[in-house]
């Protein structure tokens, strides 16, 4: 018998290289579509993996999709543009444009691959920040119906990326689950291909996320750090790799079926904690010092989730 077969879009970015490798690892044979627009051309360990069968081509084609899809049991919709809180402001409309032509184009070739071939289920990567608008306290899956809508054009996008997988299914039975990671950090993050930087030391975060950004101007000589905000904005921070373990689980499990799942860890840490910890494992004789400049608008100041329906209905629990 054929080893289950999976096709992971955006499989050459961060979070996309930890879902091959996470597939591969379990068995799976594995389709990944990306045009190369983050990073340009990237080589993973993977690459040669006989098992995986890279496209070159671009999400938003539906064609290119149902290509990629055939004799695939599950998809994994993972590709979009994506970036730090700056590339929220700086880049409002294209996130919201291009991520829906992305989500659209998904569903439509899901659709087809669904009724003609193999295709079992879409598995949708979504995100924290559908719960945006959401008071102080764990947010849990449901919430994001109950709030009012995310601020942010990315947020309110990946919100209707839950309501495309549900419309899918109740037009036209499209099984479907919703995950939604917290905060991944990893190794992999890289600076996008042809974007100018920020220049180094300075307070801004170019494209990226806290993690690689705090890293930056620490390594540059910074001094005092500059953070964006008070610093004590909560965040779950989530190794991407348990991140994707989250994913796969979620894609193969049957109570994950028509169901959303928040992935994350259940620590909590201030980004003051996280910039001293940097700080003192890259520049550990130098006395840690600190200004604060004004944050972006979207930059809420918890994000924190409830992670009891993955641990209890899926047995996932983030373990770093």
């Amino acid at each position: 018998m054929d080893r289950e077969r999976v096709l992971v879009t955006g499989s050459a970015g961060f979070l996309g290289a930890y879902l091959v490798t996470e597939l591969l690892d379990r068995g799976y044979e594995v389709v990944g579509v990306d045009n190369e627009s983050k990073y340009g051309a990237v080589t993973r360990p993977f690459d040669d993996d006989p098992r995986f069968h890279p496209v070159v081509g671009d999400a938003r084609d539906p064609e290119v999709l149902l290509g990629a899809l055939h004799r695939c049991d599950h998809f994994i919709a993972a590709a979009a543009m994506i970036g730090g809180i700056a590339f929220f402001h700086d880049r409002a409309y294209d996130l919201l444009a291009a991520n829906d032509r992305i989500t659209a184009a998904s569903c439509d070739a899901a659709i087809a691959a669904h009724h003609d071939d193999r295709l079992q289920k879409v598995t949708y990567v979504s995100s924290a920040v559908v719960y945006e608008s959401a008071p102080a306290g764990p947010s849990t899956e449901g919430d994001e119906q109950r709030v009012p809508p995310p601020h942010s054009s990315y947020g309110f996008q990946k919100l209707g990326v839950e309501y495309f997988a549900r419309a899918a299914w109740e037009q036209h039975e499209l099984p479907y689950t919703i995950v939604r990671p917290f905060n991944a950090v990893g190794v992999g993050e890289l600076r996008e291909s042809g974007v100018p930087g920020s220049a180094a030391g300075t307070a801004s975060t170019a494209l990226t996320h806290v993690v690689p950004d705090l890293v930056r101007k620490v390594l540059s000589g910074q001094d005092p750090l500059r953070l964006l905000g008070d610093g004590r904005q909560v965040r779950h921070y989530t190794a991407a790799a348990d991140i994707a373990a989250g994913i796969v689980t979620a894609m193969a499990h049957p109570a994950a079926r028509n169901d959303d799942f928040n992935l994350a860890s259940p620590i909590g840490t201030s980004v003051l904690e996280l910039a001293e910890a940097i700080w003192r494992r890259l520049r550990p004789d130098d006395p840690f010092r600190y200004e604060c400049d004004d944050p972006y608008e979207h930059d809420v100041a918890q994000r924190v989730p409830s992670t009891a329906k993955a641990r209890d209905r899926l047995g996932f629990e983030a373990t770093t």
